[in-house]
């Protein structure tokens, strides 16, 4: 089976349809939902998402796969919105568990091979420094997902061109700071507790929302973010980027972009080494400039789904969140100045990598059982 994921319109995909002609075809067909940040592709069904829309046997299809290829409109140094879901959704394609590979952290594979990949990126006028930032991305996809990048490609979109963005200051942007927790777990996220410590070292007058409340009206939200003066995203990192729901919101705001807003980011993942978050910055930082926005600055953080426990029970500068918590110290005192700072990188605190994978299996195998699946089942092949 040859597999083609992509994010062309009708006209565009018309044009070259017949060459895909006998490939399994994935497009944006309406239906397709945000992956919820559950781990039910893990822990409830593993190796398939527990939202049933069509998209839900994603990591099996590309095991299945003889060839693939990926087309996706380049967004920021990365993939469009429908195809960062698709790849979202697709986490079931590797296991819970950790690996070192190349000195960093990464899931172990589901399925024994190495899938050989072609990326095909659509723009207009791509620099050097946007191939570059698109091939380091699709390096670490590759580099977690335990593919090769078979070719890369880049292409011109011959789509008309949009109009450029003039931003103006808005009559309402009085210093207000709005904290984005772009998590789809809510209240719930890590992000959130991040957020909540964050706060705290924020004078004036500040607002955190959460993207998840507005999944059905997002230009509420647009509007809440476009009359501000500055804003921070929290997040986590889905597939070495920014997961699909915030991606769209980030869209809609470079298309009604006002005033020279100063933007902030406080990004977490899983494994251990902040450092493998750079690529998601670089994305920020694309977007800003495309916007006409000021990048500020971030905090990277590293082991977030630990961090995020303990920094809600600690909320001091001590034990492993130690450096997490006086790097969102610096990034509170900056945004009080309207400051700019260099991105902090913040690992755990005197706690070692070996233990924290001991802990993380050993949370993986208890959850296992409390869903009523046993050891074994977690490593099920589609």
């Amino acid at each position: 089976m040859k597999l083609l994921i992509h994010d062309l319109n009708e006209t565009e995909w018309n044009k070259i349809s017949q060459d895909y002609a006998g490939w399994r075809v994935i497009s944006d067909n309406g239906s397709i939902r945000p992956c919820a940040g559950c781990f039910g592709c893990w822990l409830r069904t593993p190796g398939e998402c527990v939202i049933k829309d069509g998209y839900d046997r994603m990591g099996a299809l590309i095991h299945e796969a003889d060839e693939m290829v990926i087309m996706s409109r380049y967004t920021y140094g990365g993939f469009s919105r429908f195809v960062k879901n698709v790849m979202d959704r697709s986490i079931g394609l590797v296991l819970p568990y950790f690996e070192i590979k190349d000195g960093e952290m990464h899931h172990r594979k589901r399925y024994p091979e190495d899938k050989a990949v072609t990326f095909i990126f659509r723009g207009k006028e791509l620099s050097p420094e946007d191939k570059a930032d698109a091939k380091a991305y699709v390096e670490a996809v590759c580099r977690n997902f335990h593919a090769t990048i078979k070719d890369i490609k880049f292409e011109e979109d011959n789509s008309p061109a949009s109009k450029a963005n003039e931003p103006q200051k808005s009559p309402n942007a009085d210093g207000k700071t709005v904290l984005l927790n772009g998590s789809p777990r809510g209240d719930n996220a890590n992000s959130k507790r991040f957020l909540d410590t964050l706060s705290g070292f924020i004078r004036g007058e500040k607002e955190t929302v959460n993207l998840s409340a507005y999944q059905n009206k997002p230009d509420e939200l647009v509007a809440v973010l476009a009359d501000c003066e500055r804003i921070v995203l929290a997040f986590p990192m889905y597939v070495d980027g920014i997961p699909s729901p915030l991606l769209g919101i980030m869209e809609k705001l470079q298309n009604c972009a006002s005033g020279n807003k100063k933007i902030y980011a406080v990004v977490n993942m899983g494994f251990y080494e902040s450092r493998q978050i750079k690529n998601v910055l670089k994305q920020i930082r694309n977007w800003c400039g495309l916007c006409g926005y000021s990048y500020c600055g971030a905090v990277a953080i590293g082991a977030g789904e630990m961090m995020g426990q303990l920094i809600k029970v600690i909320n001091a500068p001590g034990g492993p969140v130690k450096y997490v918590f006086e790097a969102l110290r610096t990034l509170g005192d900056a945004i009080n100045r309207s400051a700019s700072i260099e991105d902090i990188y913040a690992d755990a605190y005197r706690f070692p990598r070996s233990a924290y994978i001991f802990m993380a299996h050993s949370g993986w195998r208890k959850a296992c059982k409390n869903n009523g699946l046993r050891k074994k089942d977690l490593l099920r092949q589609g």
